[in-house]
């Protein structure tokens, strides 16, 4: 055990030195750049990191500028990274570093451990890599890589077996040595001991790695699987804009807490488990019930009246415990079901309201499709009373908005998908 853990640390070490990857948080000791770096590589491949990291530092180069940032820029220069709890938490802790510790990330481990969104692997990385303390900095490619390295059973996603393997991993730290030891344990997880297909050929350890030489190198790391995410089927409008708003689509802010908390997104609605069956792949793309649904999701946070016209797509996003399977509809502003008094308390003339109604009937019932042209007179009326109704205020948590305002909005990665191919 003492030869292989010795041989493991030095041919480890040697190995990293000589081709380790030439990534831009290792071209600084500052603990605020590693603190970026490791929050962002978090359930995210490096490739997809580095043009992030890059754009992020050159908008928040301290921890000050961070911190003294909207936080809605901050979202914004996340967007498309995910898990965006881990922005907030970020910026939080960047503040508390302004706050109590004059802007300079401190070296010790207990106070680097208390920031916001710091857990063990966050706090022994960076305590580790800018500081060159020996402390551990344990995730899961180095409980893989040592699990395989000693063939140990244990289950990784116990607390218990973390623990067990932090008091391994700091026994291997050579001497003085923390920073490259433990970068040296992520970079063999990430291009070598990887999850599905080690290269133990191209392993510079392969020569005392248990787990190869007993041939369990495909079954190690022990692991129980997780629940599957639970899935959520959810119905979406993008809402054509008209008048003074024409060009434009309508979109809400998510609320202030809870998932994908203060970004933006296209009004939708999750279908209780009773209507769940609507989006079956069996079942039409274009359901007089959706449209109804929308309709009144619509018209009851915001006074708009919109008519589905068409689908548009269906697509899907896994979150880490929720699969969102989602329709999404093209609409605009309809009156189908527009009473009297209704339209009365929308302000509408009677003249326009009249009209609104007509050229509603004069499609049928509330359905997909586009309102006739036979009906002229009606139309423009309807055109009309439609416009009277989306001038007027939005709640504070919708808007109209164009492409450019995409540029400065932050949305989940779901609706970036679906504006996109919209705009295109």
């Amino acid at each position: 055990m003492e030869e292989a853990s010795q041989y493991f640390s030095q041919e480890l070490l040697t190995w990293y030195r000589r081709q380790r990857r030439d990534l831009p948080w290792r071209l600084s000791r500052d603990p605020y750049r590693i603190w970026v770096s490791e929050i962002m590589l978090q359930q995210t491949r490096v490739d997809t990191v580095i043009p992030y990291y890059n754009r992020f530092m050159d908008k928040f180069p301290t921890a000050a500028a961070l911190a003294e940032a909207p936080e809605e820029e901050v979202l914004k220069c996340w967007e498309g990274l995910g898990y965006y709890s881990r922005a907030r938490n970020l910026q939080a802790g960047a503040r508390e570093v302004v706050l109590k510790y004059g802007g300079m990330v401190p070296d010790d481990k207990s106070a680097v451990a208390g920031l916001k969104g710091v857990g063990p692997y966050t706090s022994g990385a960076i305590m580790s890599i800018a500081f060159n303390r020996p402390e551990p900095a344990v995730d899961g490619n180095v409980m893989r890589v040592l699990s395989r390295y000693f063939c140990l059973e244990d289950d990784i996603a116990k607390p218990a077996t973390r623990v067990s393997i932090e008091k391994l991993a700091v026994s291997l730290i050579p001497d003085g040595a923390a920073g490259d030891f433990n970068q040296a344990l992520m970079e063999l997880g990430a291009l070598v001991c990887t999850p599905k297909s080690p290269g133990c050929l191209t392993c510079p350890v392969m020569e005392h790695c248990k787990g190869r030489l007993e041939g369990r190198e495909g079954e190690l790391p022990i692991k129980t699987k997780a629940k599957p995410p639970r899935p959520e089927q959810r119905v979406a409008a993008i809402v054509l804009g008209s008048g003074a708003n024409a060009g434009k689509v309508l979109v809400r802010r998510r609320p202030d807490t809870g998932l994908l908390a203060q970004m933006w997104e296209l009004p939708h609605l999750l279908l209780a488990k009773d209507k769940a069956g609507l989006l079956d792949e069996s079942m039409p793309k274009e359901q007089q019930e959706l449209a109804e649904l929308l309709g009144k999701l619509l018209h009851d946070e915001t006074s708009l009246l919109i008519r589905p016209r068409r689908w548009f797509l269906d697509t899907d996003h896994v979150f880490s415990h929720i699969h969102w399977k989602m329709r999404v509809y093209l609409a605009d502003l309809g009156g189908e079901g527009l009473t009297a008094e209704k339209a009365e308390a929308y302000g509408i003339a009677a003249e326009a309201a009249s009209g609104y109604m007509d050229a509603g009937r004069a499609e049928g019932d509330f359905a997909f499709g586009s309102i006739s042209g036979e009906r002229a007179g009606a139309s423009d009326l309807y055109a009309s009373a439609a416009i009277a109704v989306a001038e007027r205020e939005l709640p504070k948590e919708y808007a109209w908005i164009g492409p450019e305002d995409m540029d400065v909005l932050p949305f989940p990665n779901i609706f970036l998908r679906i504006l996109r191919d919209f705009w295109e």
